[in-house]
Order: C-alpha cells, then sequence, then structure tokens
C-alpha cells in the first residue's frame, strides 16, 4: 500500500491543472468555466478523501 501515499498527490495535480483551465476560460469568455472549477473541487475533495482513507488503512495494519 506504500503506492497509495503517493497517488493521492495525483488529485491536487489534476485541480491546479483545471483550476488553471478554469481562469483561462474565464478570460475567453467561454461557458465551459464553472465545470473546470467544479471538476477541481471534486479533485480536491478527492484529495482529503484519500488521504484519510491512507491514515485509517495504515492505523488499522498498524493495529494488527
Amino acid at each position: 500500500m506504500g503506492y497509495m501515499k503517493y497517488t493521492q498527490y495525483v488529485y491536487v495535480v489534476f485541480a491546479l491543472y483545471f483550476i488553471y483551465s478554469g481562469f483561462t476560460k474565464i478570460n475567453d469568455g467561454s461557458d465551459t468555466a464553472v465545470l473546470h472549477f467544479a471538476i477541481a473541487g471534486m479533485a480536491i475533495f478527492m484529495f482529503f478523501f484519500r488521504r484519510k482513507f491512507v491514515k485509517k488503512f495504515d492505523d488499522r495494519n498498524k493495529k494488527q
């Protein structure tokens, strides 16, 4: 489960990309900027969810 500690940061990379993409869509006048910000928010949520899950999983393995 060592790789799960690092894969959660992929969500941060996705969030940063979609935030950047959202700002560029706002500057272009496109209507899809809200969708990009929503996806970025979901990616940030998934980062914290995975982080909590990995911590819970590690704590459970330490008890055994």
